[in-house]
This record gives structure tokens, sequence and C-alpha cells, in this order.
């Protein structure tokens, strides 16, 4: 029940509890006493009083005061009758100048609080960690300071605070947190290799391509090459370092880069040949989305890191050598924030029983060359040379193994398995090339040997 004049019930006690503020803006009830609505209730101001004047009031109205008069002198001011008394107990006690100020919230003691010798610590953790050109956040200066045996390692949330406070952190507001991410993991090793290329330079400018194979399930760096470009080769070199040293896996991810998996494009490229023998199956994302293959992304942003740190190399086996160092640092030292419990992607790997290699697709018996009969390669325009003359056979056969039957009046061209792919006459003398007869464009993938 609310009142427009204040003096009217003054000295009253009300015993009936009401709502602690007024919506009309006049003098309402709470919690047994009387006071002003729209000031700060007596449970909110926690026996603090914050008019000096007021406060040395309360030291002026001694215990001789006549009945009622704490009880309006707390209804003017707002605050409660044990307030009043905590005031004027302190004023008895440490003297009336020690009451005209609140006393100060803040404990004593703050045993939470981490000593500024442990928080110069983190931040040196932090600099060895970012000169060595590893990760530097907080996660792996904690698993770093308890791999250590220092003590005591604050917590993750401490170390950003730390961090944070020494402004040498960088902040990312716009980065995407990690809840919004859309997870997928192989349930196993060798389920699944992820394989990626990336350009990296030489001293002098010269640019050369890491190859990087690693597994999905164990983030396990399988195996690493160094090539001039990105080619077939190279990609044969990293996949049988990884099978000679890990097994053969069930799957192979990739993009449709054309020394990789160009199946999207209508060709069967060398490396899909040689993995699809092997029983392997392999797989690409689709164009223009690279996060399919986003662990392998992330890697390569982790060894850019740790080679921007390095001495430039001069040659491809310097360079190699780097690569390699990187590789045992990340599969054995290096806790991963991918993994859980941050372990180590070795640890990983040997956690969980390896997948069964595929089995091999069996391959009939290449044809032998006799007389008459030679065996080549489709040349990478898609033409092959016989007698001097270029005979044109596809281009989606590149690198293909065929067969060449010379006969007196025509050129056969059989693939591995005897099955002839084209049938040329024998030109005119002084012809020195010759067309498929097919139109241009793409007919679709042969199957080489």
């Amino acid at each position: 029940m609310c009142v427009r004049d204040p003096a009217r019930i003054r000295g009253l006690s009300v015993k009936r509890l009401q709502p602690p503020i007024c919506e009309s803006g006049f003098w309402c009830r709470f919690e047994t006493r009387v006071y002003p609505a729209r000031l700060t209730p007596p449970s909110l101001v926690r026996g603090q009083y914050r008019d000096l004047g007021g406060r040395g009031s309360i030291w002026d109205l001694g215990s001789a005061a006549p009945r009622g008069a704490v009880t309006t002198f707390c209804a003017e001011h707002g605050i409660s009758r044990k307030a009043f008394y905590a005031i004027r107990k302190r004023a008895a006690v440490d003297g009336p100048a020690a009451a005209l100020q609140p006393r100060s919230r803040r404990p004593k003691a703050s045993p939470s609080k981490l000593p500024d010798d442990v928080a110069r610590q983190a931040i040196g953790v932090r600099a060895a960690l970012e000169q060595s050109g590893l990760d530097h956040g907080p996660v792996s200066v904690h698993e770093k300071m308890r791999t250590r045996g220092m003590h005591p390692v604050p917590s993750v949330a401490s170390l950003a605070c730390i961090f944070r406070d020494a402004q040498v952190a960088r902040l990312e507001p716009k980065k995407k947190p990690r809840a919004s991410y859309r997870r997928f993991v192989y349930p196993a090793p060798n389920a699944c290799w992820q394989l990626d290329a990336t350009e990296y330079v030489l001293s002098g400018g010269r640019k050369c391509v890491i190859f990087q194979l690693t597994d999905d399930h164990s983030r396990l760096a399988v195996a690493s090459h160094v090539a001039w470009g990105e080619t077939s080769e190279g990609a044969l070199t990293v996949v049988r370092k990884g099978i000679e040293a890990h097994g053969v896996p069930q799957r192979l991810l990739s993009d449709n880069g054309a020394a990789l998996n160009p199946s999207r494009r209508g060709v069967i490229g060398q490396l899909v040949a040689y993995v699809s023998a092997l029983g392997v199956e392999a797989i690409t994302g689709k164009p223009y989305k690279p996060t399919t293959q986003g662990k392998n992304e992330r890697f390569h942003q982790t060894l850019f890191r740790y080679l921007d740190k390095q001495p430039i190399a001069d040659t491809l086996a310097e360079l190699q050598a780097q690569v390699d160092g990187f590789d045992v640092i990340y599969n054995t030292q290096r806790p991963h924030q991918g993994l859980p419990g941050w372990i180590t992607p070795q640890q990983s790997w040997d956690a969980t029983p390896k997948t069964d290699p595929p089995r091999p697709i069996p391959q009939p018996a290449p044809l032998a060359a006799t007389d008459g009969r030679r065996m080549t390669h489709v040349r990478d325009n898609g033409t092959v040379f016989a007698r001097g003359i270029r005979f044109q056979i596809s281009r989606t056969l590149f690198g293909t193994l065929v067969c060449l039957v010379e006969d007196d009046d025509r050129l056969l061209v059989l693939d591995a398995q005897g099955t002839v792919i084209i049938e040329h006459p024998w030109p005119a003398p002084g012809t020195k090339y010759l067309g498929s007869g097919r139109p241009r464009g793409p007919r679709g993938p042969r199957k080489p040997a």
C-alpha cells in the first residue's frame, strides 16, 4: 500500500511484507520497515552508507535519542537499522573518522590469485615456444609447464588472462568459436589418410612443394616429401613412404589437383591407379571446398610457423631435414588440441588398433614385348611415336602404359589387358602426324595399367 506523505507513516512498524519497489514512485513498505521507493533496498546496500554527512549524524545520534528516532532516521536515509548500528559500533571502536567512509569489501587474502613470479614464468615459457616456432597459446603453455614439472601450473583460463593482461596475446574477436565447427573423424588409424601439397620458398626465392600425408584418426604425420613441383612422381613418393612405414590405408583423401586425383576431370592419374591396385579407395573433396581436407590445411599452418623460425634452406635436402625434424616434434612432443585429453598424435595412434589393410585388386598379366610389339607410355599430349610418326591417341590416357603392334598395313594400340584402344593405318610417306579422327574433348576415363 502506497502513501503520498512520508510524514504520515514515520515511526510506524509494518508487519506485512510488500514488494520491494513501488511502481508508482511513492513510498512503500519493505521487509517490515518503511523507506522511500526507488532508493536502493537495505538488502542491496549491505550495510554501507555513502552520504558522509549522514554518517556523521549516526555518531551524533547517541543512545539518548528519543524513541523512534533511529527508525525515522533510517527511513529518511534509506538504510536498515542493522546498518545503522553497525556504523555506530565501528565509530565507537575505531573512532568517528573511521565511520565516514565505507569499509572496503576486498578480502584480506586471495588464495586463488597467482603470484607475479608465476605469471612471469608463464610468459617466459610462451616466449620460448614462440621463438622455437611451436604453438604458444594457453593450452600449449599449460601442457609445457606441466611436462616440465613446474609448480604451480596455472589453468588454461588463468593463462589466457595473464597473456591478455600482459598484452602478448593476439586478440581475434572475429574468429569462429570451436563450438561452431562440424567435426568428423574416422574411427581407427589407417581408415583414411589425407594428402595435400603446399608451396614453400628456398633461398634466392626459388619455389618448391612440400607433400604432407596425415592420418585422419590420430592426426599422425605419416610421411612428408619435398619436391620441386606438384607432380604425380612426388605424390607417389610420399604415399610409398607412408605405406612402407605404416601399412596400407583403407582410403586416401585429397583435393582434385591433376597430380593427386584428377578423376573429376575424366582422367585417372598415376597416383589413383597405383593406390587402386592396392585396394585403396581414392576419394576427393568437393571443388573449391578445402574444409574437407581441413586437417591437412591446418597442418600446413603449423609447419609454416615452425619453418619460419628455422634458417632458410638452400637445397631440397636441407628443407627435407627440417620437415622431418618437425614431424618428430609434431608426432611425439606437441600436444594436439584436436585430440581428446590433448595427447600427442603418436599416443592417439598407439591407443587404437589399426584398420585392416584392404584386399588388392587382381591385375591381369601385362602383354610382353615381342617382335613387332613394344610397350610405351602415352605422352602428355596424348600421342605415341612409331616409325617417326606421331599418332594421336587421347589426352585422357596421359601416362598410361600401352602396347604398340606394328603390322604391315596398320598400327594397333592396345592397353595392358590386350583391348584395342585405337587403330591407325600407315599414312603416306612424309607424314609426321596423324590425328585420331575423333572430336575434341574428353571421352571419359580409361583405366590404365
